[in-house]
């Protein structure tokens, strides 16, 4: 008998008979001897649908309440599912994030996981039934309802995983998997049967949307694999798990790329120690995670520092350079928003030279232009042209032979 925790996500429980569908896959994985612990997403786009609402209502939305209103799409989840399976035969019993013990720290609508306390889930599990959890949510250590930000029941389905010690945890979504590349963009990308948490990780972590990257770090840091797979189907999908000899593929696995980033650069800046960490430091305070970085070579005494934050905090991020600039004498301050990302990702790469001049060769020869490079052992991001993002991506896959 194994103990399986599985997610459903916003497409997958989008209407009644979406519902009705996931309750009798439940009901079939129970018939087959295993355990089940259910998390769910809201149904379809009732998230987007609050959100909406609460412009509607006022141009003020204090986190705490924010929250509190969010999490309400959640619970519809979880009790209709229950009802589903009611009708099934299978005894079910429904659990908002607080009631399930996952407690958080303070930060509404983007709070970070510090603790599970799962026993209420082991007690449903002892006596037969099925916990169905609202993804998405928890209580923070002030005791009040917060809200896990983007991709948030991908992470509570691991993390659940995780203090439940369940065997594995299977993602349900409206793909049947991970792909080379995004199908849409790319027609002839297929599936790939495995792929290492490293892997995952840099994908989801370039642009990938099949998995949240939080929820990729809770799996790798507790060794839960993962399965992702399609609620339509129901077909085998990827497994996500620790590299071992098995998953040998080629030198590049995937390609990534993202259009949700902005480019903030500061030119002039005078030459000396610390005005960097001041930038980066205040950005930090605002809750702001930075990803490519640039500076380049000092000439005349000045230097220029780009990097690239994701495009809904473009404002914040804007004016602390503006105000650093001004203050320590900088020429000026700007936001690009037209930029895109394209990553190579692949375990492989990190034996095998060469990735990187094919790359440069193969976008050269479309006649596009990199804006600024990063690099990590198994992954090569260029900055381009937004415009150039998708003509990049099916360049670089028929390079690599993916």
């Amino acid at each position: 008998m194994a103990l399986v925790v599985q997610k459903f996500g916003g497409t997958s429980v989008g209407d009644a008979d979406r519902i009705k569908a996931v309750a009798d896959h439940i009901a079939r994985t129970r018939r087959r001897g295993d355990q089940v612990v259910a998390v769910v997403s809201a149904m379809g786009k009732s998230t987007d649908d609050l959100i909406r609402l609460a412009t509607e209502v006022s141009s003020t939305h204090p986190g705490r309440e924010l929250d509190m209103l969010l999490t309400a799409g959640e619970r519809i989840s979880m009790s209709l599912l229950c009802m589903a399976l009611a009708d099934l035969d299978v005894p079910a019993v429904s659990f908002t994030g607080s009631q399930a013990g996952i407690i958080t720290d303070t930060d509404h609508t983007r709070a970070k996981i510090v603790e599970i306390r799962p026993e209420r889930l082991f007690e449903a599990l002892q006596a037969g039934k099925v916990p169905v959890v609202a993804g998405f949510q928890g209580m923070s250590l002030d005791r009040d309802v917060t809200t896990l930000g983007r991709g948030g029941s991908d992470t509570t389905a691991v993390a659940l995983a995780a203090s439940l010690n369940a065997d594995y945890c299977e993602i349900y979504t409206d793909v049947s998997g991970v792909y080379t590349a995004d199908p849409r963009v790319v027609p002839t990308a297929h599936k790939i049967a495995k792929i290492s948490f490293e892997e995952m990780l840099e994908i989801a972590a370039s642009g990938g949307r099949v998995l949240a990257l939080r929820s990729v770090e809770f799996a790798r840091n507790f060794n839960v694999p993962i399965h992702v797979r399609s609620s339509f189907t129901w077909e085998p999908g990827t497994w996500v798990k620790q590299e071992d000899e098995t998953m040998e593929q080629g030198v590049v696995s995937a390609i990534s790329h993202d259009i949700t980033e902005v480019k903030l650069t500061i030119t002039g800046v005078p030459d000396r120690p610390g005005i960097a960490a001041r930038v980066f430091r205040e950005i930090a305070e605002r809750g702001i995670n930075v990803d490519m970085i640039v500076q380049n070579t000092s000439k005349e005494g000045a230097t220029d520092i780009s990097f690239t934050v994701p495009k809904d905090d473009m404002g914040p991020s804007l004016e602390v350079t503006q105000i650093v600039a001004s203050e320590v004498g900088a020429l000026n301050s700007y936001a690009d928003p037209g930029i895109g990302r394209v990553s190579l990702i692949g375990a492989g790469m990190k034996t095998h030279p060469g990735i990187t001049a094919t790359m440069f060769e193969t976008l050269a020869k479309e006649g596009i232009n990199i804006e600024m490079i990063s690099t990590s052992a198994i992954r090569i991001s260029c900055v381009v042209r937004q415009t150039d993002v998708e003509k990049a991506v099916k360049a670089l896959h028929e390079a690599f032979d993916l």
